[in-house]
């Protein structure tokens, strides 16, 4: 296992991105059945700059830069698949706004409001709205520790629910699939085994560093931290939970690194809930997905100079 923890990936529109050694490559299968694949050269924040990489900061960079780098692969994966036609290539009046005010950084914009977008709904959905309604309850039992149990219990409800039924749409399903063809490759290269379809098929699609145990143990470790905050104004409290958020998946991202070395008992009970979420949020690829996650993966690792010959590479300083 002396791989383990050196890669990382995330599930696209009809391909992979796999976050390695050598940098970020995603892989994507075309509507032709070819494969594209682009690198980049990317150094994390966390190693860039000495303050970004201390215990509990990391966490919250981390996860900052990962929502910008999904946003940014989830467009590279989705531009395969847009209409070409003239009239779905005209700009809409916001994008010729955004070019004209901005000129070349309108793209760096559009990122920038996407992220702050899925930040806000994210933030609204997942702890503005349970802390609300467990708030409706304070006239009933006003023990804060009650309450803020109460509250970790919706937003825990609110997040299942919401998987379940956006994995009702098929093109969600799809994604899944390559969710899970990403997980049988990783495991499959963690224990060193020779990375084809065949062998990485018979690997766990559940892995305990996956994004969906972050975020069940994000909500779990937010009931611990939040119940710390008095049981005041409702204002008051969303104020609260909205300045201890970096400090929620600061912890987080100790405890999901810790648990990806870990072999200990303490560690399997921790993964154990996320990974039965996994069972919603990955579904068993077929053997031409597991191939573009492993194409992803030998590039990202630098595994095979010839997977070079026919990619799209971009140096990120």
């Amino acid at each position: 296992m002396g791989k383990k923890g050196t890669v990382g990936g995330q599930a696209v529109i009809e391909g992979v991105m796999m976050r390695g050694t050598k940098g970020i490559a995603t892989a994507v299968r075309t509507s032709d059945g070819s494969i594209s694949v682009e690198f980049k050269n990317v150094i994390p924040y966390t190693k860039k700059n000495k303050f970004f990489g201390l215990p509990i900061i990391r966490g919250f960079v981390s996860l900052i830069e990962s929502l910008v780098i999904g946003i940014k692969t989830l467009n590279y994966s989705a531009s395969f698949f847009e209409e070409t036609s003239e009239e779905d290539e005209k700009p809409s009046k916001f994008d010729k706004f955004v070019e004209k005010i901005l000129g070349d950084k309108a793209n760096d914009f559009l990122l920038i409001f996407s992220l702050m977008i899925s930040l806000v709904f994210a933030v609204a959905v997942f702890f503005i709205l349970p802390t609300f309604l467990a708030n409706l309850f304070s006239k009933v039992n006003s023990s804060s520790i009650a309450l803020n149990f109460l509250e970790g219990i919706i937003r825990v409800a609110i997040f299942i629910i919401y998987i379940f039924f956006i994995g009702k749409m098929s093109d969600i399903q799809r994604v899944f699939e390559y969710h899970g063809a990403e997980h049988k490759t990783v495991f499959c290269y963690e224990d060193e085994d020779e990375l084809t379809p065949e062998k990485a098929s018979k690997y766990s699609r559940f892995h305990p560093r996956c994004g969906t145990n972050f975020l069940f143990l994000v909500m779990i470790v937010s009931i611990i931290i939040f119940s710390f905050t008095k049981w005041h104004s409702l204002s008051e409290r969303i104020i609260w939970r909205i300045i201890l958020l970096p400090l929620v998946s600061g912890v987080t991202y100790e405890i999901i690194k810790w648990m990806g070395k870990s072999e200990s008992n303490i560690s399997k009970l921790l993964s154990y809930p996320g990974l039965m979420l996994q069972r919603l949020t990955t579904k068993e690829p077929s053997e031409d997905q597991l191939e573009v996650a492993i194409k992803a993966l030998k590039v990202a690792e630098g595994i095979d100079s010839e997977d070079e010959k026919s990619i799209e590479e971009t140096e990120v300083k």
